[in-house]
C-alpha cells in the first residue's frame, strides 16, 4: 500500500501560480510513475502531468508550457508548479502514484486538493 498526501492548493486571481506538493509512503519501493490528475465535477477525472522513472514525461496540451511537473525518487515527493493559470484550471486536483510488482499494477491516489482560479 501507499500513502499520497498533498498539499498547496488555494485561491489564486488569473495568471497567479500555485505550487502542488505530494508526498508518498508505504511501500514506495515499487512506484514506477507519479503524477497528477484533476476532476471538475461532473466530468472525468483528466491526467494533468505525469512522469516515469525511466524520465518521461507526459503532459495534457492545456497545461503545456504553464505547468512543470518535478519528482524526487530519492524523497518519493512530486511536485506541480502552476505558472499562468486560468480560470478553466478550477479543479480538485489528486496526487497519482502507480507501482508495478511480480506483475501486478496498483494505482494509488491522494485525498485532492482544491484549486480555483479567479478571473
Amino acid at each position: 500500500q501507499v500513502q499520497l498526501v498533498e498539499s498547496g492548493g488555494g485561491l489564486v486571481q488569473a495568471g497567479g501560480s500555485l505550487r502542488l506538493s505530494c508526498a508518498a509512503s508505504g511501500s514506495t519501493a515499487g512506484i514506477n510513475a507519479m503524477g497528477w490528475y484533476r476532476q471538475v465535477p461532473g466530468k472525468q477525472r483528466e491526467s494533468v502531468a505525469t512522469n516515469g522513472n525511466s524520465g518521461s514525461t507526459y503532459y495534457v496540451d492545456s497545461v503545456k508550457g504553464r505547468f512543470t511537473i518535478s519528482r524526487d525518487n530519492a524523497k518519493n515527493t512530486v511536485n506541480l508548479q502552476m505558472n499562468d493559470l486560468k480560470p478553466e484550471d478550477t479543479a480538485t486536483y489528486y496526487c497519482y502514484a502507480r507501482t508495478w510488482f511480480r506483475g501486478l499494477v496498483s494505482e494509488y491516489w491522494g485525498q485532492g486538493t482544491q484549486v480555483t482560479v479567479s478571473s
